[in-house]
């Protein structure tokens, strides 16, 4: 190349910087919190990735940077309904609430946990992003979050243990596991609490609640206001087992007449700390038969039910014809500003949304089989990587 004076001017590309790794020497001398902080710019995907390569992995995702830096209120999840039915022996098919249509894919204990024995699925429960596992060859529970594919194995607080009831709760700090028992002539109550504020975690008993507080199996109890809300067979009432003092309760608000059945479900606060509304759901008629289906909601004072909803009467008579009149199948929880009421032998869900006061069907999987008749189990799934077990 030449320039204006006819100068010859050799022009030679820049070698690109020379790049070393740096000694291991000094990462293995770097302080802790230091190298907590380096690592948390790994994009997330990576980082849980590379897992797998190192134990020393597995405990940074819950270091102060690393959740600073990946923080829940930013992450790309969707919450999902799960569900569960002996046509899927092995997995789990997920209904995005967010898309509001089923995805491709589904869950699966095994992969998500190597380790997992198959008798893990004897009673399954979910909270938040943490599901609870019973198997009563090993006499043990076992709390995951398939999310972080962590896990922790609890033993049942004696061997001669009978699960007639399990409720599982997960919280900002932790979660609780609530167990009924009846040991000889005695009824028991165990609870195990595990907070991450306390390096203590153990069952510790209570007496139990006699009659049998439901005919259901499929209904946990509801965390209200610091308590365990229940509702009776009939003669319905409502009760509830203060988790502080460890006494059963009876609130002081009576139940709305000529009710065939009564299920309770919990608004949580946004940050998940509290339960801030509780709802009854219940069937409204006469000889068990019923004729409507109504929400209520408790008021502020804890002194009345105050009617707020009331099933369009078309919805009504095939929700009553989906259950023929037997409501110990019915069953029902809270998911992400939705009241989900479920029968065990119907393959849609019944959702109420609180925000829009409106009411509407799940449409059913298109993985099922037409002809299926009962086994229907669904869970409130929100994956949260944070969730500790």
């Amino acid at each position: 190349m030449k320039n204006q004076n006819n100068l010859n001017i050799i022009t030679k590309n820049p070698k690109p910087p020379q790049t070393s790794n740096m000694d291991p020497e000094i990462w293995s001398k770097l302080p802790p919190e230091i190298l907590e902080n380096i690592l948390s710019f790994l994009p997330l995907k990576t980082f849980m990735s590379l897992r797998s390569t190192c134990k020393g992995f597995w405990p940074l995702i819950f270091s102060p940077s690393f959740i600073s830096k990946h923080s829940p209120s930013s992450s790309p999840f969707s919450s999902f309904l799960l569900l569960s039915h002996p046509q899927f022996r092995t997995h789990f098919p997920l209904y995005d609430c967010n898309l509001q249509t089923w995805r491709n894919i589904s869950l699966s204990f095994s992969d998500s946990l190597h380790s997992l024995p198959p008798s893990f699925t004897t009673t399954l429960v979910s909270s938040g992003g943490l599901f609870c596992l019973t198997d009563s060859l090993s006499c043990s529970l076992l709390v995951c979050n398939l999310l972080a594919k962590s896990k922790r194995k609890i033993q049942y607080p004696n061997f001669n243990l009978h699960i007639e009831h399990l409720t599982f709760v997960s919280t900002p700090k932790g979660y609780f596991i609530f167990i009924l028992s009846s040991e000889s002539s005695s009824s028991n109550a165990y609870l195990y609490e595990s907070n991450s504020n306390s390096k203590v975690e153990s069952w510790r008993k209570f007496n139990g609640f006699d009659p049998i507080l439901s005919d259901n199996p499929h209904q946990q109890g509801v965390y209200f206001k610091g308590g365990l809300y229940f509702a009776t067979p009939e003669p319905f009432s409502v009760v509830y087992f203060d988790l502080g003092n460890g006494k059963w309760e009876r609130p002081a608000c009576d139940l709305p007449n000529e009710l065939t059945f009564v299920r309770l479900v919990s608004m949580k606060d946004d940050d998940g700390d509290d339960c801030k509304k509780l709802f009854l759901i219940g069937g409204v008629g006469s000889n068990g038969i019923s004729r409507s289906v109504k929400l209520w909601e408790m008021n502020e004072e804890g002194s009345n039910w105050v009617e707020i909803q009331s099933l369009p009467d078309l919805m009504c008579r095939k929700f009553v014809s989906v259950c023929y009149h037997n409501y110990e199948h019915v069953y029902c929880f809270w998911h992400e500003g939705m009241i989900c009421i479920c029968c065990y032998t119907w393959p849609e869900i019944l959702y109420y949304l609180v925000s829009r006061r409106t009411w509407h069907w799940l449409p059913r999987c298109s993985s099922l089989a037409l002809k299926c008749s009962c086994g229907f189990k669904w869970f409130s799934f929100v994956p949260n990587l944070y969730a500790q077990v």
